[in-house]
């Protein structure tokens, strides 16, 4: 019986394919790191190339775990979801490197479309703000400052998409060029009222839509491979953002359910049901799900730095040899002496959104060691966090409990250091990677595994354990202050 999934998780840093049971375990998994191009200041790329050849051949390498191709019913995939990719549709080839979703070279362009008086309609009909993060205004400065990729416009070749779009157009052999709800909501070209991208939109920001996929469920069968790729076809059952599928992956399906995804960034959704939220503290409004043509929603808060803040410390400062070794410094001081650390390296986020911010470490002294610097670090999780759940609130949405997940979320200090700051009760699952267990949960049901996600949710998703608060009112409140004081200087 074919009853395993695999999935294709595509990160940031790194590309993964893991194979689940489709009761939820998983059972094998490959992992291949991702080249970081840093060409200016600013601009982040990846070579569209590198990450489709490293996906598949983590896939070769966990497909005979489960039997053989045959024994997986369907292909489920998350993905970073605002990196763009520019290919030419008749070759199969990128035509420049991707721009990932943490680059910063179109801020003029946003300057000149808010300047124009355009933010306001933008906001209210994509959800979005009007930031370089997002993927629409990557596509025009590729149209304008790429000549290849006008070239390919001119030839009328030119397909664009973001990174699931890319896979599916290379697994299917160039026979399915589409974008799932979750990631075209992200393009700040498609209306969240409406069924695909937009043409007014397409036009205001710059983009042909004639390069754009077809926008499409988030689970059924949407696709399949070729044959050749993997020994037999295999449907393609699942698609979803990286953030979106670990809101399923929590098994956040009803309303007012929060989960906050510590990775390279961090990212705090909160389901709002089948009404289109409206935010009026700079929070994101975006789809949650689309199955059956029928959406559900999320009020999102996206946090630029939080990984890849302890990434920067071993990297570049030598302060770690690994990311794990924070949660003992931290826990080896009794707190981090004064120092306070705004993550701005690429940016502030929500609720802020300040592209010209840059980081800030406040409060050294002489007796400020790397215990001391890497406790900081982690607090800033907190704080920023903190930051995010007061905007929530004015929006009408406090959290009761936050479901945590991410590679950062495995830290037991950093977990307690949210409840605490927080004042509520963090959950946790066992198995943290829920990224790709929702979109497991999405693939299971989309092959017909389950009648429906909740009931794949049921299913697989694992253990919980929960942290509750016990910091000192006094201790938070000077946190925070400090944390202010930080905020202003950056």
């Amino acid at each position: 019986m074919s009853d395993y999934i695999l999935v294709l998780d595509e990160g940031t840093t790194s590309t993964r394919a893991m194979l689940f049971a489709s009761d939820g375990a998983l059972v094998a998994s490959a992992q291949a790191e991702l080249t970081q191009h840093y060409p200016k200041s600013g601009w982040v790329e990846h070579d569209a190339n590198e990450i489709w050849e490293r996906t598949m051949q983590c896939a070769l390498e966990v497909i005979p775990k489960a039997g053989g191709a045959a024994m997986i019913a369907g292909i489920g995939i998350a993905n970073q979801r605002e990196t763009v990719v520019a290919w030419d549709r008749q070759t199969g080839e990128p035509l420049t490197r991707a721009i990932v979703w943490q680059d910063r070279r179109t801020a003029p362009i946003c300057a000149e479309l808010r300047a124009g008086g355009h933010e306001e309609e933008l906001q209210r009909r994509t959800g979005l703000v009007l930031d370089p993060y997002f993927s629409g205004t990557k596509m025009r400065w590729m149209l304008e400052n790429v000549p290849a990729v006008r070239e390919a416009t001119d030839a009328g070749r030119l397909a664009f998409g973001t990174i699931e779009s890319w896979l599916v157009f290379k697994l299917t052999g160039g026979a399915r060029h589409i974008s799932d709800a979750s990631n075209a909501c992200r393009t700040l070209l498609m209306d969240l009222a409406g069924t695909g991208f937009d043409p007014e939109l397409c036009e205001l920001i710059g983009v042909p839509p004639a390069a754009l996929g077809d926008v499409v469920d988030m689970s059924g069968e949407l696709a399949e491979t070729q044959a050749d790729l993997f020994g037999r076809a295999i449907p393609i059952t699942g698609l979803a953002g990286d953030q979106q599928a670990a809101t399923i992956g929590q098994a956040c399906l009803a309303p007012g359910e929060t989960k906050a995804t510590y990775g390279t960034g961090a990212f705090v959704l909160t389901n709002q049901g089948e009404s289109v939220p409206v935010s009026s503290h700079r929070l994101l409004a975006t789809v949650l799900t689309q199955l059956g043509g029928k959406r559900t929603y999320a009020l999102e808060g996206s946090v630029f730095v939080a990984g890849s803040l302890v990434q920067w410390l071993r990297d570049t400062l030598g302060i770690v040899e690994t990311s794990s070794q924070t949660e003992a410094l931290a826990r080896s001081v009794e707190d981090s002496g004064g120092v306070t650390i705004v993550p701005a390296l690429s940016g502030l986020g929500a609720p802020h959104w300040r592209s010209d911010a840059r980081g800030v470490i406040t409060g050294l002294s002489f007796a400020s060691g790397k215990a001391e610097i890497a406790r900081a670090a982690l607090e800033a999780m907190a704080h920023q966090t903190h930051d995010l759940a007061l905007a929530f609130a004015a929006d009408g949405t406090r959290w009761d409990t936050l479901r945590i997940d991410g590679g950062m979320a495995a830290n037991d200090w950093m977990a307690q250091d949210l409840a605490d700051m927080l004042n509520i009760a963090v959950e946790r699952p066992d198995f943290v990677e829920t990224t790709a267990l929702g979109a497991a949960m999405l693939a299971a049901s989309g092959a017909g595994l389950y009648p429906d996600l909740e009931s794949a949710a049921q299913a697989m998703r694992g253990k919980l354990r929960r942290f509750e608060p016990a910091m000192d009112a006094a201790v938070r409140d000077e946190r925070l202050a400090r944390w202010r004081a930080a905020l202003r200087a950056a």
